[in-house]
């Protein structure tokens, strides 16, 4: 069996829980509860642990060896004990766990089908990629509303492959999700370190503990994330690599400046609240696309680099929105605009690109001298189920970008018939520094059958909605208006 094999029997156990009456989005949540007990013993008999991080009346041998009410009860009774565990990552992970499941035959059941996987097989391609790869399949069911969470691993690969994370450095996702982005800079780095191998015991300490930090805002996410790095080798410090808490808030301020941000910041109407509340951030918004923005600029050592995916509003929003832009193109270079296609993201029909900078200082202007824009989006096919979204489509662009990760790689200029192009400071500071720049015809032409499912159209116009009224909302502040709701 391969890990597409395995994640697809995973996935089929969620018919036992439908049986027993949990809905759609606890499916998964339930599922890893138990996986990771399952995942962690058999990463720790092999090695891939350098300790068992459960309890020994937590490890899957105590489990299998139970059947009926006193199946139930002791798995119920562990949770909670988990919760309350000594370790501070243990008990964050089970904080608040509570098994749904009422049948005992249903767990039994369970047990017996995880009991049933061919784990040895698993453990060639890392139980940490099958775990991220049941999260992937539980984005792309778009009824479970995962998809927020969730970024296409081709995007995740091809950005780290471009941004070259290197060891020694400290990396921030500050709206973690799954834990993609932080996994995948770490798996890049161990496979150009031997497994960690090449470097001293003291780097290698680094690299598990303290070069990672990710904040969620959303507990069962985040719950998710840290399951996800453990099973990776990611440990981080006392709260883990995923903190919880509101990036956009006070926690967020307290986050320390690191060498690479990496986001796919939440869309619109994104689940969980959290709105903008930092009084640290120079310009004041409602948007939180726009904040999260200012936050990352600000939060990168000057040197550093970052990558992150933004819906257009944000390359054409006025008033404040053009400031932001203007301020982040004078403290860093934005040397690179990736359009991306449509239809990629599981849970939402906006349109979205990459934007691609270094920070120089936040005393800095005129940082910005050139933007180079790729446009991946013109002419490109109706991705889906039908035409999956691989990495193939990214060659051409990784080729354009060039070797070096802070872009400043010899480009060519592929002209008005090409997909790269460059657009002077200048140039764009006399369109209102919108950098929603686009230049080819687009030959495709939407017709109904190709238009997004409504309820995908009806969560992105509410999105939209969401945008105008919180900027509406900053304009009454800002004129001493009572916002009357």
């Amino acid at each position: 069996m391969n890990n597409n094999d395995i994640v697809q029997k995973l996935w089929n156990l969620c018919d036992v829980l439908r049986d027993d009456g949990i809905n759609y989005s606890d499916y998964v949540t339930e599922l890893v509860l138990l996986l990771f007990i399952k995942m962690e013993f058999e990463n720790a008999e092999s090695g891939l642990l350098e300790k068992h991080k459960l309890p020994e009346y937590a490890r899957w041998p105590e489990l299998t060896k139970l059947s009926g009410l006193n199946l139930l009860n002791h798995y119920r009774e562990s949770l909670l004990n988990l919760s309350k565990s000594a370790d501070p990552i243990i008990s964050a992970i089970y904080a608040d766990a509570q098994t749904r499941l009422k049948e005992p035959r249903h767990l039994e059941q369970l047990i017996k089908s995880l009991d049933s996987i061919d784990w040895f097989s698993a453990k060639k391609d890392g139980l940490g990629d099958l775990y991220e790869g049941l999260l992937e399949k539980n984005a792309s069911e778009t009824k479970s509303g995962a998809g927020q969470y969730f970024t296409p691993r081709p995007l995740i690969d091809s950005i780290i492959k471009l941004i070259k994370p290197q060891a020694g450095e400290t990396i921030q996702d500050p709206a973690a999700g799954t834990a993609g982005f932080l996994i995948a800079a770490d798996t890049y780095i161990r496979n150009h370190t031997d497994q960690l191998y090449d470097l001293s015991e003291k780097q290698r300490a680094f690299q598990r503990n303290h070069a990672y930090v990710g904040m969620e805002l959303v507990s069962g996410t985040r719950r998710l994330a840290l399951m996800n790095c453990l099973l990776h080798g990611m440990e981080g410090d006392d709260q883990g690599v995923i903190h919880l808490g509101n990036t956009l808030g006070t926690p967020g301020s307290q986050l320390p400046p690191v060498d690479i941000i990496l986001s796919n910041p939440p869309f619109g109407t994104a689940r969980g609240g959290g709105g903008p509340t930092r009084e640290d951030l120079t310009f004041s918004t409602g948007n939180k696309q726009l904040a999260f923005l200012q936050h990352i600029y600000r939060g990168l050592k000057d040197g550093g680099r970052a990558a992150v995916v933004l819906p257009d509003n944000v390359l054409f929003e006025a008033g404040v929105g053009a400031d932001i832009r203007r301020d982040l193109m004078d403290k860093c270079n934005l040397h690179t605009i990736l359009r991306l296609p449509t239809g990629i993201f599981y849970a939402a029909g906006v349109k979205t690109n990459v934007l691609f900078f270094s920070k120089v200082s936040n005393k800095a202007t005129g940082s910005t001298k050139n933007v180079w824009v790729y446009d991946m989006r013109a002419n490109m096919p109706k991705f889906g189920k039908r035409t999956p979204f691989t990495a193939s489509y990214f060659e051409e662009f990784e080729a354009a970008y060039g070797e070096l990760s802070n872009g400043s790689s010899p480009r060519t200029d592929q002209g008005e018939a090409g997909r790269f192009r460059s657009f002077d400071r200048a140039w764009i500071a006399e369109r209102s520094d919108s950098l929603d720049i686009s230049w080819l015809k687009d030959e495709n032409t939407e017709d109904a059958a190709d238009l997004p499912e409504p309820a995908v159209l009806a969560q992105e116009a509410m999105g939209e909605l969401a945008a105008a009224m919180a900027e509406l909302q900053g304009i009454l502040a800002e004129l001493g208006e009572e916002v009357v709701v």
